[in-house]
């Protein structure tokens, strides 16, 4: 019979001199299998940074003894090293309501692009290679096709992602040199990303036209100089005026540049390749349309509407393209091989738009039928209940979610979900309680990311389509709400 473990110290707190040298630490059979898991350097530096925690909660008078027992020891260095190889981007449920939810990852990668990455980026692959001629390519090739045929662009370049887009088309197109924009366009998106900061940057001159509510033709007109270079129109995707209002269309626009020998270009934003208006949602301006009403570039983003991974796609006649292609900025800003064969599948989807609801997640996520995603709160909210009584009380309730990532802010899409409300606690400790519950869905393997308003912590559940893994993680909530 194997004689029991020796340990460390005796009595209620430990002291900075009972505990072990990291060679005796590192000697205990425990250790020795981390190290011929893991290595020397990662498990040494796990051992020597849990040893100085160790000390300094020994002299501060808070370790207790037990910490230093044999099997204490090495359970912490065990769960010290997993805690440094588990990955910092985790999987979440996105219960917030909001579909394309910038803080989230924005939108989710088909299953198409997931094996179209694994299978490209598992091997060597002809990113810069031409197969035919057997010569060096260039990656835009590999989706300007695709972005033409679904466009109708006569070309097409793409860079890391929509802001950068509109930041080389203007530098390439008119750098030290003047653009005119009106003045109810002036947007500034997440991040602090103005558009006035943004023509700064490229080296242009803004020329503001209009006001803020209303821009006229005419605005555009007496704004021309022989330094005009470009005209800009963007679309005000994440907010509305309304009231007192005009703008003049990019048909119009057009005429007036073209007129005078100046390109006119549009940012799109968020940028859907189809009418979202045919799957019952509101409708956005799509890139074929632009160029159709005489726009020479178009900009928009892969990673919102189009339901594809982070890229800035540009559109647009083979003249203005050319020029953006080759402007020395091309080549700090272009798209890496990743998103890049993400992009392309994403894309490939678009020529099957029968089956994009079904095929494309954002749009499958956004057309879910609300009568769906009630049965679904009605399956889960047993469960639910069980798993945070008797703290929380759980009802379902019908709410209203949103796209994201500033398209159609002003847009609502019905919806359900569960509405968890704290039991028996005075208002004062409502907030307290809901914190203490958002923490612990927090603290899931799989986080839950909800929302907390009038009171209440609410999952809407348009986003959540494996169920099956939810229910699974309720136990332990339920441990970390005792």
């Amino acid at each position: 019979m194997a004689a029991p473990e020796e340990s460390v110290v005796h009595g209620s707190k430990a002291r900075p001199q009972d505990l072990p040298s990291i060679d005796k630490l590192l000697r205990r059979p425990a250790a020795i299998a981390l190290l011929a898991e893991h290595g020397h350097t990662l498990v040494v530096a796990e051992a020597r940074a849990l040893l100085e925690r160790l000390r300094a909660d020994a002299v501060a008078g808070r370790l207790a003894a037990d910490s230093l027992q044999p099997a204490a020891l090495d359970d912490a260095l065990a769960a010290a090293v997993r805690a440094r190889l588990a990955p910092r981007m985790r999987a979440v449920f996105n219960l917030t309501g909001t579909v394309i939810h910038t803080n989230l990852g924005r939108a989710l990668l088909a299953d198409a692009a997931l094996q179209h990455l694994l299978a490209v980026m598992s091997a060597p692959n002809n990113l810069e290679y031409d197969l035919a001629s057997g010569r060096r390519g260039d990656r835009d090739s590999i989706v300007e096709e695709l972005l033409c045929t679904l466009t109708g662009a006569e070309a097409a370049t793409l860079v890391n992602n929509n802001a950068a887009a509109v930041l080389l088309t203007v530098a390439a197109l008119a750098r030290d040199r003047e653009v005119i924009v009106s003045r109810g366009e002036l947007v500034e998106i997440g991040g602090a990303f103005r558009m006035p900061d943004v023509m700064a940057s490229a080296g242009a001159h803004m020329v503001e036209v209009g006001t803020t509510n209303r821009t006229h033709p005419a605005d555009y007109e007496r704004a021309f100089t022989a330094n005009t270079a470009l005209v800009m129109k963007v679309h005000t995707s994440n907010y509305a005026v309304q009231g007192f209002t005009a703008a003049v269309d990019e048909k119009t626009l057009a005429g007036i540049a073209h007129a005078r020998g100046v390109p006119l270009a549009t940012d799109l934003g968020s940028g859907s390749l189809v009418d979202l208006a045919h799957h019952g949602l509101p409708r956005e301006p799509l890139p074929q349309e632009m160029l159709a009403a005489g726009c020479d570039i178009v900009t928009f983003s892969g990673d919102k509407l189009l339901g594809g991974p982070q890229a800035g796609l540009i559109v647009g006649s083979r003249e203005a393209v050319g020029r953006i292609r080759k402007f020395p900025m091309k080549r700090a800003l272009r798209m890496s091989k990743l998103p890049l064969a993400a992009l392309e599948a994403t894309l490939m989807l678009y020529l099957r738009p029968e089956r994009l609801a079904q095929d494309l997640p954002t749009l499958r996520l956004l057309t879910r039928p609300v009568d769906q995603i009630q049965a679904l709160a009605v399956a889960l909210r047993p469960a639910l209940a069980v798993a945070v009584a008797p703290r929380f009380a759980v009802e379902t309730v019908e709410l209203l979610g949103q796209i994201g990532s500033g398209s159609l802010p002003v847009e609502r899409l019905p919806s359900a979900g569960l509405a968890l409300a704290p039991a028996g606690t005075a208002s004062k400790g409502i907030g307290t309680a809901l914190d203490a519950l958002a923490n612990a869905l927090r603290a899931l393997p799989l986080p839950v990311i909800g929302r907390i308003a009038d009171d209440r912590l609410l999952l809407d559940l348009r986003c959540l389509e494996d169920e099956a893994a939810f229910a699974a993680q309720l136990p332990r909530l339920a441990e970390l709400l005792r």
